[in-house]
């Protein structure tokens, strides 16, 4: 398993966007988080960026679960970048 860092941007006005999807993205983050692949996750203190921490087989799988996100899906995440990271400590 390796970890990967995730540094993303969010829409305008998300705050008040994400309403409709808030609950699923939730509960599926909670599912990752139980799953043992997401670490932590959240948003910047000024809404514009998210950061997470994951730790998975591979980039592709960090990917997939991005993109399968409410929040990506009806743009309230509207770009990503995702790095392998080594946890020095």
């Amino acid at each position: 398993m390796s970890k990967f860092i995730l540094w993303g941007s969010y829409c305008e006005n998300a705050l008040e966007k994400r309403q409709p999807y808030r609950q699923a993205h939730l509960d599926g983050l909670a599912k990752q988080k139980e799953s043992g692949v997401l670490v932590t996750l959240g948003p910047t203190e000024d809404n514009t960026q998210v950061f997470g921490i994951y730790e998975a087989e591979d980039e592709a799988t960090v990917r997939q679960l991005i993109e399968n996100d409410p929040y990506w899906k009806n743009g309230i995440w509207t770009e990503y970048e995702v790095k392998a990271w080594i946890q020095a400590f």
